[in-house]
C-alpha cells in the first residue's frame, strides 16, 4: 500500500483546521444588471433593501464617451441590517466597458460572493496561502465603502469570491461612514496588526469630522402592513441572505473547489432527472452553497443569460412569507412555479420570483440546521410540500426557527 502524505494542517484561533480560515457565514453578494433603473427600485421599494451608499464608476471612464448610452454609472450598495451592505447592484455594461482585463466570464452576472471569516489575521493568511497553492488572486486590501478587509479569487467556472473580515455597521441614526474617512482604503494586502475600528473613529472625530456627514437613506414608500406588531412598508422582512445557488459546467469540479480551497462542508447531494446537483456549507444551515449542472437550468426554464440558479432570502416567518408572495404578485412580480422541491432539501415552503433582469430569487422561511453530528435529516422525515399550495399555519419542526437570528429591529 502506498502511503499518503500527511496535509498540512493551520492553527485558526487554536484549532487545527485545513485551511488557514474558516468561513462564518455569507456576508453580501451581488448582481451585474442591464435594468439598472428598474433593478434597483425592484430591490429597494418591493424587497425592502435600503441604499447604504453609491459610487460613481464614471470617475474610472478614460474619457466621457466610454460610458456614453450605458445608462447609470452608479453601484449601489444595499442593506437589510446593521452590515454596511448586504447586497450590490452594478451597472453591467459600465462594468464590462472598464473591464480591460476581461475578468467576467461570460454568463456570470455575479459580481461578488462574499463569505465571512473570523479574523484580519485569516484574511492576511488566506493571501498568502492563496499565493502558495497557484489561487489566482484579483485583488486584496480594504475596500471603501464598507470598509471590510479582503481578498477576492475566481472559482473555477469564474465566480468570484470574496474572503472578508469586518464590515462597517450602520446604527440607529442610519448614516453611513463619512466619505473624509475613505483614507482608510488599501489597494494591496496591509501590513499586520492595524487599529481598530473603534479607534479609526476616535482618529476621525480628533480631526474634525462630522460623523453624520455619511450617506442616510430615506424610505420611498409609507409604513401601512402591520407585519407582527411593526408597521412596514411591506407586509415582510428580510432576515437573512443565503443560499447562493449556481450552474457550473462541471459539478465535480466546482464541489473539489470549495471544498479544498474554501473549506465548505458536503451535506448531501440529490439526482434530479439525471442531474446530480450538491448542498454545501459552512456553518449549521442545511446549505449556503448549491451547485447544479448548466445543462439543468433550461430544464427549469430560467434565463440563459446568467450562470446563477438563484439566490435565496430568508424571511422573518412562514406568515411573512404567504404575504411575501401575495405582494410582490399585486406588484407585477413574475412567481416561478418550475423549480421542484427535490432541488431545494432543506428548506420546505418557498417562492421563486425574477428580478428585472430575470435572476431568481428564492424566498423562504425555514432552514434545516446541521447539529454537532453533521448529518442532515433524512429525506424521508422532512416536510411534504406541494407547490403553489400555502397551508394557513404550519406544524413545527424541531428546528423551526432555529439557526442565525436577525440582530436589531425589523424597520
Amino acid at each position: 500500500m502506498t502511503a499518503t502524505a500527511p496535509q498540512t494542517r493551520f492553527n485558526v484561533g487554536g484549532v487545527w483546521l485545513q485551511q488557514p480560515f474558516k468561513i462564518r457565514r455569507l456576508g453580501h453578494f451581488g448582481f451585474n444588471v442591464v435594468n439598472m433603473d428598474e433593478c434597483v427600485r425592484f430591490y429597494t421599494d418591493l424587497l425592502g433593501y435600503r441604499i447604504s451608499d453609491t459610487i460613481d464608476f464614471s470617475e474610472r471612464a478614460q474619457s466621457p464617451e466610454q460610458l456614453a448610452g450605458l445608462g447609470d454609472p452608479r453601484g449601489y450598495f444595499l442593506r437589510y441590517g446593521t452590515d454596511h451592505h448586504a447586497f450590490v447592484l452594478f451597472n453591467k455594461r459600465v462594468r464590462e466597458a472598464l473591464d480591460a482585463h476581461r475578468r467576467f466570464a461570460p454568463g456570470v452576472t455575479v459580481n461578488q460572493i462574499t463569505w465571512q471569516v473570523g479574523s484580519l489575521g485569516e484574511i492576511g493568511r488566506a493571501i498568502r496561502w492563496f499565493g502558495e497553492r497557484g489561487v489566482e488572486i484579483q485583488r486584496s486590501g480594504r475596500d471603501m465603502p464598507g470598509s471590510n478587509w479582503h481578498t477576492y479569487v475566481y472559482d473555477p467556472d469564474g465566480h468570484t469570491n470574496e474572503l472578508y473580515y469586518g464590515i462597517e455597521q450602520i446604527g440607529w441614526d442610519g448614516y453611513s461612514k463619512p466619505r473624509a474617512m475613505y483614507d482608510r482604503g488599501f489597494r494591496e494586502p496591509p501590513p499586520l496588526p492595524q487599529m481598530s475600528e473603534e479607534a479609526e473613529v476616535q482618529e476621525a472625530l480628533a480631526r474634525g469630522i462630522d460623523l453624520h456627514s455619511g450617506y442616510r437613506y430615506v424610505e420611498r414608500l409609507p409604513a401601512t402592513y402591520d407585519v407582527d406588531g411593526i408597521l412596514l412598508p411591506r407586509p415582510f422582512k428580510i432576515v437573512r441572505q443565503g443560499p447562493v445557488n449556481l450552474f457550473v459546467q462541471d459539478v465535480q469540479r466546482a464541489q473539489d473547489w470549495y471544498r479544498d480551497t474554501l473549506g465548505f462542508l458536503f451535506t448531501e447531494e440529490v439526482t434530479w432527472r439525471g442531474h446530480r446537483c450538491v448542498f454545501m456549507r459552512n456553518n449549521t444551515e442545511h446549505h449556503s452553497l448549491g451547485l447544479f449542472p448548466i445543462a439543468l437550468r433550461e430544464e427549469l426554464g430560467l434565463s440563459p443569460h446568467t450562470t446563477t440558479m438563484s439566490f435565496g432570502l430568508q424571511l422573518g416567518s412562514y406568515q411573512q412569507l404567504r404575504d411575501a408572495v401575495r405582494f410582490l404578485r399585486e406588484h407585477g412580480v413574475r412567481v416561478l412555479d418550475t423549480i421542484p422541491p427535490e432541488l431545494y432539501p432543506g428548506i420546505d415552503y418557498a417562492a421563486h420570483v425574477l428580478d428585472p433582469d430575470g435572476h431568481c430569487l428564492q424566498l423562504y422561511y425555514y432552514m434545516e440546521q446541521i447539529g454537532w453530528d453533521g448529518r442532515p435529516r433524512p429525506a424521508h422525515l422532512r416536510r411534504h410540500v406541494t407547490p403553489g399550495e400555502w397551508p394557513e399555519a404550519l406544524e413545527p419542526l424541531s428546528d423551526t426557527y432555529q439557526g442565525e437570528p436577525f440582530l436589531g429591529p425589523w424597520g
